[in-house]
């Protein structure tokens, strides 16, 4: 995915304010052994672009002034209320150097699984996404995630998922293996399959009354 930007001379809150008023975006890059750039970017470019999910999960290519490297989103700003992007930050990355990043998940199959089809049980997704570390080359964009063997009353863990090749996963000790996607019998289906045996058995249970 290609970001176009310019590199700028002019820095502090008078010129970012200004920045923004002729409809730019403030940004810097970062990392590897060349010195940090101040750049901007067309704001309404940058602002659709953070809508697309590759934005944030994939390696960039960054453009300045004709020469383009590869990057990764690492962090931006927005304004507290209006759609306005106050500032953004990119990391160079190297092709030799492996990378962490934060990589969404896409849940698939939960209509053709026994504990949806036949059970009628609700698919919770509990977290949806997942860190991992690999070399820029191997980064992918997301994560597929079967929820076809899910069984009722039982969680899908992240070490339950099969993993693209050179991707492992970065697991932190208060989360060793935290759970993706549950599924179970929702609370008010529950009590409609307790409450209708109950119901059927009623009449059968009325004793018949003598004529007069």
């Amino acid at each position: 995915m290609k970001v176009v930007a310019f590199e700028r001379s002019v820095q502090g809150t008078g010129a970012s304010r200004r920045l923004r008023n002729s409809g730019k975006t403030p940004g810097i890059v970062y990392g590897s052994k060349d010195p940090a750039v101040v750049i901007e970017l067309d704001h309404n470019a940058l602002f659709h672009a953070l809508r697309k999910e590759a934005f944030h999960s994939s390696i960039l290519d960054l453009e300045i002034a004709g020469k383009t490297q590869k990057v990764l989103l690492r962090d931006y700003q927005m304004h507290p209320f209006k759609p306005l992007v106050l500032h953004i930050d990119f990391q160079r990355v190297s092709a030799s150097e492996k990378v962490h990043m934060r990589v969404p998940l896409h849940f698939t199959n939960a209509e053709s699984s026994a504990a949806v089809k036949l059970q009628g049980a609700a698919i919770s997704h509990i977290t949806t996404e997942l860190e991992v570390s690999c070399l820029p080359a191997d980064l992918p964009e997301f994560i597929e995630v079967s929820l076809a063997n899910i069984e009722v009353g039982h969680a899908l863990h992240a070490k339950d998922v099969t993993l693209p090749k050179g991707v492992t996963l970065v697991l932190h000790v208060e989360q060793e293996n935290p759970v993706l996607a549950n599924a179970r019998i929702p609370a008010v289906k529950s009590a409609d399959v307790e409450a209708a045996p109950a119901a059927a058995a009623a009449p059968a249970a009325e004793a018949p009354k003598d004529k007069a």
